[in-house]
């Protein structure tokens, strides 16, 4: 399929803490107060950001990750998600040429742009620097050809002297257009925590954040030359969305089963992709907050713990006992459940949090979930290994982990879910997360877009299931 009308921009840098996300947030609060249909994307696994943008286009941010989904995928999912928007605004990941490895760029910001043939522009944070700015962007324009840098927003300028300065040396030096600055100012500086920054489904001000950013946003960036840059974008060449999930067109007959996931600030992290799969395949979704209801939705055939920060609501979790019953009572009756990381933490016998405090969980897996200092992170690639519900033996996807808990007192007799494959940072295979009867559970996001047959196993495990209330 082909979209010619899609302007779009890409937002890089050349390392991580440039300031990326603040900016891409308020250029898109700002497009949008103009009055434009603004379709977020963020590159890489990264499920926080996202939600900074899905707030400022009030609509959901969709993820571009061309390592963990087939790279010819990536051109369908910009399309399909930015369709009746106006413009497409992307926020990198990392540096603009960092991806898989040292030597692969391999779901990078730069491979991204290579594929959507996306406009990019670099987000350089300025701070202790004038000329050298310039040699910075020559860099990144000519590092591959293949990458089309456009133009430059300066971050963190000391003042207007100094973003004049910069400007020129960069227009003059490397020939790009700088579209703006934005002066050092902490009142925009979003708060921080182990994992990156705090999700906006947590509480905090962030129409307020928001409104101050668009605000700096709409002062100091040339939004009429930016849209101008995104409209040079060529059409986007997509593939149309495949997979062997069944098409609901022929379930029409079929009652669809319901599929019950977890969604509050304890548990926030779920790529739309998996969602839209499972409503393909003809489940209906019914979210739910395990910090505050007291059961599962009515009729719920399965139940899909996503990651998140159960760590930091570990009390408030504890204390839903209600919740914890009926969730554990369901588990032990056959109730099909699939965990990903915060949900694997739910699942064992207790969360100890970061003071030492330990809160009992839903005691479906043995062991406990304890925090610590150390970061778990990288991309991985998992072989199932068995025949399960969800998975057949053998079958291989990538997927992603980041997360500071340890899971203690695993036994190890019990059957792990997966085997994770030797990578660069990993020389050797090993066992990982747990498939104990129907519960499935791992520290590794995947995304689906990888494995769209899991999405069709998922509803017909939930249709097969013949627990209390469901018919």
């Amino acid at each position: 399929m082909s979209n010619p009308q899609l302007p779009r921009l890409l937002l890089a840098a050349p390392m991580s803490g440039s300031g990326k996300t603040t900016i891409t947030a308020g250029l898109i609060a700002a497009l949008a107060a103009r009055g434009l249909q603004v379709a977020p994307f963020k590159c890489g696994p990264d499920y926080i950001d996202p939600s900074y943008h899905a707030l400022a286009a009030g609509r959901p941010c969709a993820n571009l990750d061309a390592w963990m989904v087939p790279p010819e995928q990536i051109p369908g999912v910009l399309a399909r998600r930015a369709a009746g928007a106006d413009i497409a605004v992307i926020e990198g990941v990392m540096g603009l040429f960092d991806g898989y490895a040292g030597d692969d760029d391999a779901g990078s910001s730069a491979h991204i742009a290579r594929l959507t043939a996306t406009p990019v522009v670099v987000v350089l944070d300025v701070r202790a620097m004038a000329r050298t700015a310039a040699a910075l962007v020559a860099g990144l324009r000519d590092f591959d050809a293949r990458v089309r840098v456009a133009g430059v927003i300066l971050n963190r300028a000391g003042g207007p002297r100094h973003a004049q300065m910069v400007t020129r040396a960069i227009e003059d030096g490397a020939g790009l257009p700088v579209l703006g600055a934005l002066s050092r100012d902490e009142a925009i500086t979003l708060p921080e925590r182990h994992l990156g920054l705090v999700p906006t489904a947590e509480p905090g001000r962030w129409q307020a954040w928001l409104a101050e950013v668009r605000a700096r946003v709409e002062a100091s960036l040339d939004l009429d030359r930016l849209l101008a840059l995104a409209r040079l974008a060529p059409a986007l060449e997509a593939m149309p969305w495949g997979g062997d999930a069944p098409h609901p067109s022929a379930l029409v007959s079929l009652r669809p089963p319901i599929v019950a996931v977890a969604r509050d600030e304890a548990f926030s992290f779920h790529y739309e992709e998996n969602l839209d799969l499972l409503r393909a395949a003809g489940a209906e979704i019914a979210f739910f907050s395990p910090l505050r209801d007291e059961g599962l939705p009515a009729g719920t055939g399965a139940l899909y713990l996503g990651g998140g920060f159960p760590e930091l609501y570990a009390a408030q979790l504890s204390a839903n006992r209600a919740l914890r019953e009926a969730i554990r009572a369901a588990g032990v009756g056959g109730l099909p459940i699939y965990a990903e990381c915060g949900g694997l933490m739910y699942l064992t016998e207790t969360v100890v949090d970061a003071a030492g405090v330990a809160h009992p969980m839903l005691g479906l897996l043995p062991g406990r979930s304890a925090m610590t200092p150390r970061l778990t992170l990288g991309y991985r690639t998992v072989r199932a290994a068995a025949d399960s519900w969800l998975w057949r033996a053998g079958e291989t996807v990538r997927g992603h982990e980041f997360h500071y808990s340890l899971w203690e007192g695993r036994p190890d007799e019990l059957a792990p879910l997966y085997t994770c494959l030797p990578d660069v940072f990993r020389p050797d295979e090993r066992p990982e997360g747990a498939r104990r009867a129907n519960v499935l559970a791992s520290y590794v996001h995947i995304h689906w877009l990888a494995c769209p047959q899991v999405a069709g196993r998922f509803v017909a495990a939930a249709r097969a299931y013949r627990g209390p209330n469901v018919i």
